[in-house]
Order: structure tokens, then C-alpha cells, then sequence
């Protein structure tokens, strides 16, 4: 029975937490702290923690953290949870910059820890099956993707998360904060990126916070592909995503919600496909094994015997690498940009 504590008591950690009611039975509902007593209070009640007058108390009395705080804290608390020898669940990104990811996957990797991060979409039914209709060798190669990511700024809204706002907190804007989901799912898709070109833009005057990004990519593979992420104040549309993806014989497009699709496919014989909801679940759930959608109680599992898990820091760092690059390219007006090398002049 895996003794599980939480760092931050927001919306992200109230996910985490019913996702472990979910498919986590063998684990025991230990510590939570937040810096705001009332929602930690409030988190402790619905989901059977306990409030903690501290982070050490937390770490102290449990075996796996979850740091659900914002963006900076998560380096320092993510030291003290591995010095204590606690397996780590961080939330996306890791840090407000490539450094500091780096730097928390090389001490977790040391630590010995297991460790796992909120790119949870790696196990959306919607995103598995995709991959597979891609990877099929009836698709042919890939030729081009076009990704568009949209939801309205979190600094309001549900998310209520104003502390977006604050470039000390949250280091940039929706690249970062919120696209490095995109991002992730590119690699996850698509292969490893080779070369971007980026162009930031900034509507709502928050500093050093970009609020809509367009990115030119190419991947190792041959193909090419654009990504678009923007946060507006339209409070009637949810987070969405939309995925077209042209193979030289198969056309794929993941449209609506990022779990339950529908996925939706074209050949070039004519032969059409489509899966949403319980079928699409399925049609995944042959796919992912033994290793289900539930990214939380994966964690639980591989840590309860110190087993390695994915998506971990490793695979986080990765995506890391490729939003630096687009800031470096966007920082250059747009100038293209090799994952990690630095733009030179001329």
C-alpha cells in the first residue's frame, strides 16, 4: 500500500486525485499542503487526505508525491521529495526553462526514483489509436501534420489559475504552460523533430506571457508540420484540440474531446473508419495492454515496486528541448532553429 502525498491542491491535483480513486485502489490517501489552508482544507475533505501544516510534514509521511504547484516551484520541490527518497509525479512542464528541466531529470535519474509526468495525453484512447493508424505500414509515410490547440486563457474561467499570469511563476505562456502537451504528442505521433520555426504573439499584455504561437516543423522522418496554440477569453469553448494528419495512403484526424475523439480515417481505396467513446476505448485498450489509460494508477504500480513508468522526466526533457527551440526561433524573428543548437549569426 503505496502512501501517496500531494504538493498544491488546485484543479490539477483535484484531477490526480479522483483518476487515483479511480483505478488506484492499492494506495493510501496520506498528506496535502497548499499554500491557501482553506483549498487545502477543501481537497483534504473530497478526496481523504489529510491537511499538512507544511511540505516536509507531507514528504515526511509518505511514500510518491505529487507536485501540483506552480511551474517554479516544482525544481525545489521535486529536490526535497528525491532527497527524501520519494517517487515523484510532477506536473507539466517540469521548469520555467530547458535548464532547470534538465537539471531535474538528471537528479531524479541519480535518485533512483520512480519518477512521472502529467503528459498524460500519451494515454488518451483517442491519441493510441492514432498512432497506431499512422505507424501502420498501409498509411505510408507520414507527409504533414496540422495541430491547432485552443482553450481560453486560465487565469479565469474553472482553472482560476491567476498565478498564469506571473512570469516569475510560469516562465511563458501557452507554449509552455500549455502546449507542451502539443508538443509531446508531436513526438509521440510523428518521431523526434528536427528543425522549428516559431512567432509568438501577445494580445492580453500579461509580461513575457505569449497568448498565441505558430510553429513551422520538421521531423527527422521527412514530414512537415504546423502548430498553433492560442488562449482567447472565449469561456464557451472548452480546451480543444484538432490533429489532421496526411499519410501518403491514410488521412487521420482526432477532432473533439482529447480522450474520447472520435478518430476518423480515410484510405485511398475509400475505406473510411471512425471510433468515439466505448469503441474508440476499446479499439485502445487492445492496443495499450496490461498498461491502461490511467496515468495515475500506473504511477502507483510502478512505483509500490520501484519500476520505471511513462511518460517520465526523460520523455518530458525531450519536449522541453523542442519549446526552447521555438522561443530561440521566435526570439529571432522567427528564424529556423535545429532542436537543440543554438541559433548562429548570419
Amino acid at each position: 500500500m503505496l502512501r501517496v502525498g500531494f504538493l498544491g491542491a488546485g484543479l490539477i491535483a483535484t484531477y490526480h486525485s479522483k483518476r487515483l480513486r479511480a483505478g488506484a485502489a492499492h494506495c493510501v490517501r496520506a498528506g496535502v499542503f497548499d499554500p491557501d489552508p482553506g483549498r487545502a482544507e477543501r481537497f483534504a475533505a473530497a478526496a481523504g487526505h489529510h491537511v499538512c501544516a507544511s511540505e516536509d510534514e507531507v514528504i515526511d509521511g509518505c511514500d510518491a508525491v505529487y507536485v501540483c504547484t506552480w511551474t517554479s516551484e516544482h525544481p525545489r520541490q521535486v529536490a526535497k521529495a528525491i532527497e527524501a527518497g520519494r517517487h515523484v509525479f510532477c506536473e507539466k512542464p517540469l521548469a520555467v526553462d530547458l535548464a532547470g528541466a534538465q537539471a531535474m531529470t538528471a537528479a531524479v535519474g541519480e535518485a533512483g526514483v520512480t519518477n512521472m509526468v502529467g503528459l498524460v495525453l500519451r494515454r488518451s484512447p483517442a491519441f493510441v489509436l492514432a498512432r497506431a493508424l499512422i505507424a501502420d505500414p498501409a498509411a505510408g509515410p507520414v507527409m504533414s501534420v496540422v495541430f491547432r490547440d485552443d482553450q481560453f486563457i486560465p487565469i479565469q474561467g474553472h482553472y482560476d489559475s491567476t498565478w498564469r499570469a506571473d512570469r516569475d511563476r510560469v516562465g511563458a505562456g501557452t507554449l509552455l504552460e500549455h502546449s507542451i502537451h502539443d508538443v509531446d504528442l508531436l513526438r509521440f505521433l510523428i518521431g523526434e523533430v528536427d528543425t522549428v520555426s516559431t512567432m509568438t504573439a501577445n494580445h492580453h499584455g500579461h509580461d513575457g506571457i505569449e497568448d498565441v504561437a505558430t510553429a513551422t516543423l520538421r521531423f527527422q522522418g521527412g514530414a512537415l508540420g504546423t502548430l498553433t496554440s492560442v488562449w482567447h477569453d472565449n469561456l464557451a469553448r472548452p480546451s480543444l484540440r484538432r490533429v489532421e494528419v496526411f499519410c501518403a495512403r491514410r488521412h487521420v484526424v482526432v477532432t473533439g474531446d482529447d480522450w474520447d475523439g472520435p478518430v476518423r480515417w480515410t484510405d485511398a481505396d475509400g475505406t473510411t473508419g471512425s471510433r468515439h467513446g466505448p469503441p474508440l476505448a476499446d479499439a485502445a485498450a487492445a492496443l495499450l495492454g496490461g498498461d491502461g489509460p490511467n496515468a495515475d494508477a500506473a504511477f502507483v504500480a510502478a512505483a509500490s515496486v520501484g519500476a520505471t513508468v511513462q511518460p517520465d522526466f526523460a520523455t518530458a526533457l525531450a519536449a522541453h528541448r523542442i519549446v526552447a527551440a521555438m522561443y530561440e526561433s521566435a526570439a529571432a524573428g522567427g528564424a529556423p532553429c535545429q532542436v537543440g543548437a543554438p541559433i548562429t549569426a548570419g
